[in-house]
């Protein structure tokens, strides 16, 4: 694996940890595709750094827990929104 790419994987993981964010935040945050930073995260970091690829999972397996309830909340403010239009 390419120096440069180990290097990415280990600052979208520190990004994550720092942060929080989700896999599509922290794509937005740094200008790459979401199945970038998936890749890189759930499959590449840990090759490259497994105690850091253990602390990145405990947050991505929270957001996928709670992503249910993140939907319906999106969909109830979308939904608050047209209302409050017409």
């Amino acid at each position: 694996m390419r120096q440069e790419i180990q290097e990415r994987c280990i600052m979208l993981a520190r990004h994550i940890l720092t942060t929080g964010d989700t896999v599509r935040q922290a794509a937005q945050c740094y200008g790459l595709s979401k199945s970038s930073v998936h890749k890189d995260v759930h499959e590449r970091l840990r090759l490259v750094h497994p105690g850091l690829f253990q602390e990145v999972q405990a947050v991505m397996t929270f957001h996928h827990q709670v992503r249910h309830i993140r939907g319906g909340a999106a969909t109830r403010e979308r939904w608050r929104k047209l209302r409050e239009k017409q």
